[in-house]
């Protein structure tokens, strides 16, 4: 039988070895979402598997048991997270919404270009800037939910908005496209 302190050693162990798969299992499960929310649900987890009662009983199988626990925080969130954006109509009012902010004059609807060219830029942007597009243009958090969530600044976050804005219209401006 195994004692607490060995399990405690070897989930230690597990977690040090496997943090950047554990990571990507998560960012796998749970698309458009903040990087540090995967940090955040992986570090949910260890706690309360380290906070386990001493007569809980002794985990056999580390792996299976981590990813188990995992798996079963990431439905807790999705339930209780707000609903992404799925249907074809509002992604297609949030997309206009966001191509606005690199067109000087309003329009009802944009180029297909610049919305595809915008996608590609989104996508190819550091998490951290990425991250911040997602979460406030399209999956509508405000900076305050975020900060409460993440423990990052307003500030922080406001600046890193501000940053990746400006990353895209350099792109799309880099690339000619009609901004």
């Amino acid at each position: 039988m195994v004692s607490r302190k060995q399990q405690n050693n070897n989930l230690t162990e597990f977690f040090e070895e496997e943090y950047s798969s554990l990571k990507g299992y998560v960012r796998s499960k749970i698309r458009h979402t903040a990087e540090s929310d995967a940090e955040d649900i992986i570090q949910d987890v260890a706690l309360r598997i380290f906070s386990r009662p001493l007569d809980a009983l002794p985990i056999h199988n580390i792996g299976g048991f981590v990813y188990k626990a995992i798996r079963n925080r990431i439905i807790d969130i999705m339930r209780t997270k707000k609903e992404r954006v799925d249907d074809g109509e509002t992604l297609e009012i949030l997309w206009t919404e966001f191509t606005s902010l690199f067109q000087d004059d309003f329009q009802e609807t944009y180029p297909e270009e610049l919305k595809e060219k915008l996608q590609e830029a989104i996508a190819a942007l550091k998490p951290v800037y990425r991250d911040i597009i997602i979460a406030v243009d399209f999956e509508g958090y405000t900076y305050k939910e975020i900060a409460n969530q993440t423990g990052i600044t307003l500030g922080t976050l406001m600046s890193r908005r501000h940053r990746a804005l400006s990353i895209l219209l350099k792109k799309l401006k880099s690339e000619k496209i009609n901004t």
